[in-house]
């Protein structure tokens, strides 16, 4: 019997993994969740997604809130691709559908009414069909790795510009010396926005998720802003 298995992976053990899990379960409930804190941008190395790797067969599917958790490296990423494709494995990316496997098994299948006499011919034709296909998928996978790491440095580059102003004008930029800016009440109020706010996939609108998170409106968008951030930084290699 076939199963589905949804990979997800941060960098660091202080980023939050609850986000690819919650996106993955709400299009697949069944999926069977591996976790992963990797840091860096090659396959190599990943226990768990070699174990996974390894215990795959035909028919599987493996679920990708994003082609950047498979792999951030283009070349890495579609020889794996590649790989898992020939073996009959199902991929998807969440948010880059136009690579997903099943695209391209449809458009082979469109193929296969082209037959000619010739066994070897036809053979032939139909790997060359097979081969431009994957090059096709190849030019995407490497468009959305490329588009990817585009958002992340623009999202950066805007915050080092934003840091910039604020110190211009005269603003204090991060914790100052004996103050404690992480509390409890923090936590949990940030807990609360991330899970219930639309902007973090939740249902509530703004006002709404104040008064749940029990917070005045300056704390609100500002752990609004924190945790903006931090969905930035799960993006980061």
């Amino acid at each position: 019997m076939s199963k589905i298995y949804g990979y997800c992976r941060i960098s660091k053990k202080t980023q939050s993994i609850e986000r690819q899990q919650r996106n993955i379960l709400t299009m697949y409930p069944n999926a069977i969740i591996i976790n992963e804190v990797f840091t860096g941008t090659k396959i190599e190395g990943r226990k768990e997604l070699n174990k996974l790797l390894k215990k795959l067969k035909e028919s599987d599917t493996v679920v990708f809130d994003s082609v950047s958790r498979m792999s951030r490296d283009a070349e890495s990423g579609f020889k794996l691709y590649k790989e898992l494709f020939e073996k009959g494995v199902n991929l998807i990316f969440l948010k880059e559908g136009y690579i997903n496997t099943i695209v391209y098994k449809e458009q082979l299948s469109s193929h296969h009414n082209i037959k000619v006499e010739d066994k070897d011919l036809n053979d032939t034709i139909m790997q060359g069909i097979r081969e431009y296909l994957l090059r096709l998928a190849e030019k995407q996978i490497q468009i959305a790795f490329q588009q990817s790491e585009k958002e992340v440095m623009d999202l950066r580059q805007r915050t080092k510009e934003g840091i910039e102003t604020a110190r211009r004008n005269g603003k204090q930029i991060g914790q100052i010396q004996g103050t404690t800016l992480v509390t409890k009440k923090s936590i949990q109020a940030k807990g609360q926005i991330r899970k219930h706010c639309r902007d973090f996939g939740g249902s509530l609108n703004d006002s709404e998720t104040m008064k749940l998170a029990g917070v005045s409106r300056n704390s609100y968008y500002k752990y609004k802003k924190q945790l903006e951030q931090e969905l930035v930084d799960e993006t980061s290699v």
